[in-house]
């Protein structure tokens, strides 16, 4: 559906924009079509991997490698403070961190600092809807605090 669409967790299933809406970071729950709303509101979005796939698993490590590689050059170029990256398992092969956990982690990339989130899709089921908004809001609470 991401691929058809051209719009980031485009499937009706996925539960990426109810998460982000309900930690805070939007003041409504925006459409995969509205996801050039999220800049005004400073935050951006793109992929470790711009390829589609129907499940994470479908993409090897090397590719989860280069494009940690090319993700940590645009954020030196773009400078954000924060990179949030979604699942646990991509940031784990494409930064090299095989032991990181969903949270904060101890390094930084390009200068900004870092925290793995939890994978909205419905693969991911033992993460509910309200246990992700949590983890999405603490984020959202220590980027707010400048933590």
């Amino acid at each position: 559906t991401t691929a058809a669409t051209g719009h980031h967790f485009a499937h009706p299933g996925n539960r990426f924009w109810p998460v982000l809406h309900r930690s805070g970071f939007t003041p409504r729950r925006l459409l995969p079509s509205e996801q050039s709303e999220l800049l005004p509101l400073g935050l951006g979005i793109t992929n470790v991997v711009a390829r589609a796939t129907a499940r994470a698993d479908e993409v090897d490590a090397e590719e989860f490698r280069e494009g940690g590689a090319a993700l940590t050059e645009r954020v030196e170029r773009l400078a954000p403070a924060w990179l949030a990256v979604v699942g646990i398992t991509a940031y784990r092969t494409a930064f090299g961190e095989p032991r990181a956990r969903i949270g904060r982690q101890e390094r930084t990339i390009g200068g900004a600092r870092v925290w793995a989130l939890p994978n909205p899709s419905g693969l991911n089921a033992h993460w509910t809807i309200e246990t992700m908004a949590e983890e999405y809001a603490r984020l959202r609470e220590a980027a707010s605090e400048g933590a």
